[in-house]
């Protein structure tokens, strides 16, 4: 396994691992027609990865051979109260690889991936019901600060919680 920056080309498997972790995830938290209907194609043709700039969101991703395993992508803090942070917008792994260590090879990238926009500290916002990330982002050092807001991911209305953690 390699960790190395996504590509435009990278777009369809990356919507793929996106997709595949949303439907064995959130199963039970969203509902089952809408998590049957996700399309790696449609969420491929809204990702801009590559970009050159520097204050666009960087996606890094684990691969093994041509096989996207998952991925990591942060960017400076999008929350009005917390400016000075910089934040995990995503991270996801295939489900055939949950537990293998991929996860956690991300995170090491991005949090060298937060150290260089210069901030001390990231945040994250988790899906309220997802125990599973509330126990590996806990397990980080991660711990919720107490904001929750609703999101309208595709569609569908979501509780979220924010996570924090200072960055060594």
């Amino acid at each position: 396994m390699i960790v190395r920056d996504a590509r435009p080309q990278d777009a369809l498997a990356v919507a793929g691992v996106h997709v595949r972790s949303w439907q064995a995830a959130y199963r039970g938290l969203f509902p089952d027609a809408f998590l049957d209907s996700l399309s790696a194609e449609q969420r491929a043709a809204r990702y801009t990865l590559g970009s050159p700039d520097p204050s666009a969101p960087r996606t890094v991703l684990a691969v093994a051979g041509a096989t996207v395993l998952g991925f990591a992508t942060t960017g400076p803090s999008r929350d009005e109260d917390v400016r000075e942070a910089g934040e995990l917008y995503a991270l996801y792994v295939d489900p055939p690889r949950w537990g293998t260590g991929v996860g956690r090879t991300l995170m090491r990238h991005a949090y060298a991936n937060l150290r260089e926009l210069g901030v001390q500290e990231a945040l994250l916002w988790v899906l309220v019901g997802n125990a599973s990330a509330v126990r590996f982002y806990s397990s980080e050092g991660w711990r919720a600060d107490g904001a929750r807001r609703l999101e309208d991911p595709w569609g569908i209305e979501a509780q979220v919680e924010r996570y924090r953690r200072a960055l060594e």
